[in-house]
């Protein structure tokens, strides 16, 4: 009689547990900046959270013996994620000065899993399916509601393509992510892909007002959307990003303004009405649907491994 076969352990977190995580960890960014001190800029904070994290996760894979990774990388594709990185934080921060947070918010984020959808399908054959429709219409439709509760809403043309630029550049940037971890691990490609982008953002960084960065409170911040919501969130959806596909990964993402609300209550005592809570319904439902539904994710025939 043969022995039986023994039992290999699930993994605790599955590819959508971390991006899971990864997105409530950027659901984050708005309740730290609500604690900056007055005279904080969203260009710096964009420029230092990506430099930050991007020197931590370097020193790590250095730290652990990673550095023959960085031999015969891929410059091209590599260029293009921290150009995407960059252009999301310069086309989403603007986009919400333009046209305010909800539109914002809506169109920035509400276009990223449409955008994924399509590039993930043209780039990589990737077919969702159609519970990934759903389950983005939802947390779609979802997103809309909690974000116009908000106030009055404002529509302006710039403002617009600025929130679709946000979104397609979040969607590339995941995209090209994707090729990138083959092979690799996601302590080094997100190291280098946050210190390139960290790059092109500093020239923005000449002549803004830099003084608020030296109280203990900007401090604080800096370092927790630099560490938690920048350097550790992004190696967590790297991590995810090796096991689930594009458009799967964004639209999980959008758990990211879940958190957000939920920690607008619970944290600054934000009041949300009645229609915002029908969105986290939404949203929350679209993201089980996908994470529990089972044929939301394509059969691959082994997945890539985790470094």
């Amino acid at each position: 009689m043969s022995a039986s076969p023994t039992p290999v352990a699930a993994p605790l977190v599955s590819g959508t547990g971390f991006v899971l995580l990864a997105a409530v960890l950027w659901g984050t960014t708005g309740t730290a900046q609500a604690f900056a001190p007055a005279g904080f800029d969203s260009t710096t904070i964009g420029a230092l959270r990506l430099a930050i994290g991007g020197t931590v996760l370097l020193g790590l894979a250095l730290v652990r013996g990673q550095s023959g990774q960085f031999r015969g990388w891929p410059l091209w594709p590599t260029f293009c994620a921290a150009l995407f990185t960059a252009a999301y934080q310069l086309c989403f921060f603007a986009a919400v000065a333009k046209t305010g947070v909800a539109v914002g918010t809506i169109v920035g984020i509400g276009s990223s899993p449409i955008a994924a959808g399509l590039l993930g399908f043209l780039f990589r054959g990737e077919r969702p399916g159609r519970l990934w429709m759903v389950a983005t219409l939802l947390a779609v439709v979802g997103c809309a509601l909690l974000s116009l509760s908000g106030g009055p809403v404002a529509v302006d043309p710039l403002g617009i393509a600025l929130a679709i630029g946000a979104g397609a550049s979040y969607a590339a940037y995941t995209l090209v992510i994707k090729g990138l971890l083959d092979g690799r691990s996601p302590d080094a490609v997100i190291a280098v892909v946050f210190c390139l982008g960290a790059l092109l953002l500093a020239p923005l960084l000449f002549g803004r007002e830099l003084g608020w960065l030296a109280q203990p409170r900007g401090i604080a911040v800096i370092l927790h959307l630099g560490l938690i919501s920048a350097g550790l969130a992004y190696w967590l959806f790297a991590r995810g990003l090796q096991l689930v596909p594009v458009s799967t990964a964004v639209t999980l993402s959008l758990a990211e303004p879940l958190t957000a609300g939920l920690l607008g209550v619970m944290v600054l005592g934000e009041i949300l009405t009645l229609p915002a809570f029908g969105g986290i319904a939404l949203i929350f439902a679209g993201l089980l649907l996908l994470t529990f539904g089972g044929r939301a994710l394509p059969r691959r025939a082994a997945a890539t491994p985790v470094s």
